[in-house]
């Protein structure tokens, strides 16, 4: 782990990642549904973890994205986490921005493990990261000495991009060699491999998010925030990681100030404090003010506000409102839900901080039952309880 975290902190932090995925599992079945009337109808007090109907979304506006999920399921938020989670994991709390960029396509991209709805900036992500490797295949055949046919240069693109896709810098060379020589004993040839594989490595940009300003910014950054909390590196890894998915400024700016809160809260400072040293940060802090004020928790009304949809600028006024206001992790993740739009999105922010305040049982903290209801969830605690406690 790379935060300075002290002991006494880990087991908020653990409640606090669980509260992420439970967050998104509860909000998973009216996800994507505008018309808090209809949720309300559908859902009662109690719209949790219902299982994806389309027939939710007759007689309101909004977008069905998750058919074949079941009850307990996770968003495309939630997977797009456990990408970095796995990612921070492999690398002991470190973020490596090509391993995090090599999971993270071999995931949702052809052949991955995902199953289930693409949002614009992954969709664009896996094509700007096919993109940033032709040009670096292109780059690197151009600067080729070696005299060697059409053929063999593909040939040779072939053997070296599955060691590219894995590695990188000194750990190429020696298996790219035996790869090549399998076809080409040639030292020429082999060399010539390498610096193909070599240089490609050097090409391959960090940068790789869309031009985006939707809320996977800052859905996947709980885990992240787990590893660097206290760090003075924070900002800086928050716009790495970033800018993996979405390459924007303003997204960056707002991750940064939903780190920012995160970090706060995750070191032990109360919602209040830890809103107030969030919202400097933010591309728009009047909105933040503004959605804090008041004494009534009212998601719905600060929806109608603010707005509800996945762009950055209309949720995180929607994620301040309820984590000002709500008493409970309970009545945050409920309120979120009522509110409409993109109840997944938001969960990452608001799940995490509630649970870090209010802890796992009692009246306030996550309900056991809620955790018992996330698919996968052995396998899911697992990996937090790893990555906060160390190996």
């Amino acid at each position: 782990m790379t935060s300075n975290l002290s002991n006494n902190r880990k087991p908020a932090i653990i409640a606090a990642l669980a509260g992420g995925w439970v967050a998104d599992a509860a909000s998973l079945g009216l996800h994507w549904l505008y018309d808090s009337p209809r949720i309300l109808e559908i859902g009662g007090q109690s719209p949790e973890f219902l299982p994806p109907n389309a027939d939710y979304f007759n007689g309101g506006f909004g977008y069905f994205a998750h058919e074949g999920k079941q009850s307990g399921d996770i968003s495309h938020y939630g997977a797009a986490t456990g990408v970095l989670t796995d990612s921070l994991l492999t690398r002991e709390g470190s973020l490596d921005i090509r391993d995090y960029q090599r999971r993270f396509r071999a995931f949702f991209g052809p052949g991955g493990h995902w199953r289930g709805y693409i949002d614009n900036p992954t969709r664009v992500t896996l094509n700007n990261l096919n993109t940033i490797e032709q040009k670096a295949i292109e780059q690197a055949q151009s600067t080729t000495t070696a005299e060697l046919t059409d053929k063999q240069k593909r040939v040779l693109v072939q053997k070296v991009l599955p060691y590219t896709r894995r590695l990188s810098g000194d750990q190429l060379a020696e298996p790219v060699r035996r790869a090549i020589d399998l076809t080409y004993h040639e030292t020429e040839v082999q060399e010539a491999g390498v610096h193909i594989a070599e240089t490609i490595d050097q090409h391959l940009l960090p940068e790789s998010g869309a031009d985006d300003m939707q809320l996977p910014a800052v859905s996947k950054l709980p885990p992240l925030v787990a590893c660097y909390c206290g760090s003075d590196k924070l900002m800086e890894v928050t716009e790495a990681a970033v800018r993996v998915t979405n390459h924007n400024d303003e997204a960056v700016a707002w991750a940064r100030c939903a780190a920012r809160l995160l970090d706060h809260i995750f070191r032990g400072e109360p919602i209040p404090a830890a809103l107030d040293a969030a919202t400097p940060e933010a591309p728009d802090p009047e909105s933040l003010n503004k959605a804090r004020s008041g004494s009534l928790l009212d998601a719905v009304g600060t929806g109608n506000t603010f707005g509800r949809t996945c762009y950055l600028h209309e949720a995180m006024p929607v994620i301040f409102h309820i984590l000002s206001h709500a008493t409970s992790y309970t009545e945050a993740v409920r309120a979120n839900i009522h509110c409409g739009g993109d109840s997944c999105g938001r969960a990452w922010i608001i799940g995490p901080v509630m649970a870090a305040i209010h802890g796992v049982g009692g009246e306030r903290g996550i309900p056991l039952s809620w955790l018992a209801r996330v698919t996968n969830a052995p396998d899911i605690l697992t990996s937090i309880e790893t990555l906060v406690n160390g190996r």
